[in-house]
C-alpha cells in the first residue's frame, strides 16, 4: 500500500520541475492528483501518461476562479481533497531595487503570494468540513535569508513562510495542517530560466544545471525535484500528522553558512601572512 493510498491532491505548477516530480511520486504512492498548470501541452501529456489517477486542468493561480476550479475538479472527480500543494511559481522581476518595474512586481506577487493565499483560502473550507487535510506551499531558502534570490521573489517567499505559520494556528483546531517547503538550489526549469533557457531547453540541459549547482552547498550534489517531492510526500502523508506551521528547509545545508573548506582555506591564508621567513 502506498503512503498516499486513495488520497486526493491538487498540485499547482504540476506540469514541470518540482510540481511534476511531486505529481509522479504522489500517483506512485496511491494518490489521485489534479495537475494544475498553465503549460497545457506538458500538463496534458503528463496526465495521459499517468492514466486515470491524474487529471490536467489549465489554471493561472493569480486568478481566483481558476484556483477554485482546481478544487472543484478534485471534488467532482474523487469526492474530497486531502492535500492542496501550492507549488506554482517563477523567478519574477529581478534587478536592483531602484529599477523595479511595478507591473512586473504585481505579476510576481500575484503568482508567488496571491496564488498561495488563494489556494489556502479555497482549500480551507473543504478541509475544515472534512475535519482533516494537509496544505503545503513551496517557499524558498530565499525567504529564510538574504542573498539567495531576487528581492521581490525573496520577499514573497518570506510572506509564504509567515502565512503558513499564521494559518496553521487558525486551521489546526479544525484538524487541518499547514506547512511549507523551502528548497535550496534545485535543477528545474526555473533555475534554467535564470541561465537564459526555455523550459524545453532546460529539459535537455539538466546535466549542465546539476553541475552548476553541485558545488553550491556542503552536500556536493545538485538538489533535484525528487528531493522536494519526497518532502511534500511526507507532509501530505499521515506520517507527519503532528507537524503544522513548519517551514521545512531542503537545501543540502546551503543555509548553514560559508562552506567549511572555504573558511579553513581562508583562515590558513590569513595565518600565513603572519609567518616570518624561516619560522615554523
Amino acid at each position: 500500500m502506498g503512503r498516499l493510498e486513495d488520497k486526493v491532491a491538487v498540485v499547482t505548477g504540476g506540469a514541470s520541475g518540482i510540481g511534476e516530480g511531486t505529481v509522479r511520486l504522489f500517483v506512485a504512492e496511491g494518490a489521485k492528483v489534479v495537475i494544475a498548470d498553465a503549460q497545457d501541452s506538458r500538463g496534458q501529456k503528463l496526465a495521459e501518461e499517468l492514466g486515470p489517477s491524474a487529471a490536467y486542468l489549465h489554471a493561472d493561480v493569480s486568478l481566483e476562479a481558476d484556483v477554485q476550479d482546481t478544487i472543484k475538479t478534485a471534488l467532482s472527480k474523487w469526492g474530497r481533497l486531502d492535500c492542496m500543494y501550492n507549488n506554482a511559481g517563477f523567478g519574477g522581476v529581478s534587478g536592483p531595487i531602484q529599477d523595479t518595474d511595478m507591473d512586473a512586481f504585481e505579476q510576481t506577487m500575484n503568482v508567488l503570494f496571491k496564488g498561495v493565499v488563494l489556494g489556502i483560502k479555497h482549500a480551507a473550507p473543504v478541509m475544515k468540513a472534512q475535519g482533516y487535510g494537509s496544505i503545503i506551499s513551496t517557499a524558498s531558502v530565499a525567504g529564510v535569508g538574504g542573498g539567495y534570490g531576487p528581492h521581490i521573489y525573496s520577499a514573497a517567499k518570506a510572506a509564504v513562510i509567515h502565512l503558513t505559520k499564521s494559518v496553521a494556528n487558525e486551521l489546526g483546531e479544525s484538524g487541518v495542517r499547514v506547512n511549507c517547503i523551502c528548497p535550496g538550489g534545485i535543477a528545474t526549469p526555473i533555475f534554467g530560466k535564470g541561465m537564459g533557457l526555455t523550459p524545453e531547453q532546460a529539459d535537455y540541459t539538466i546535466d549542465l544545471m546539476k553541475a552548476r549547482l553541485a558545488e553550491g552547498q556542503p552536500i556536493k550534489r545538485a538538489g533535484l525535484p525528487g528531493d522536494i517531492a519526497e518532502a511534500a510526500l511526507w507532509l501530505a502523508s499521515d506520517a507527519s500528522s503532528f507537524v503544522s506551521g513548519h517551514a521545512l528547509v531542503v537545501d543540502g545545508a546551503l543555509t548553514t553558512g560559508r562552506l567549511w573548506s572555504e573558511r579553513q582555506a581562508a583562515a590558513e591564508a590569513r595565518l600565513a601572512q603572519f609567518k616570518l621567513p624561516g619560522n615554523q
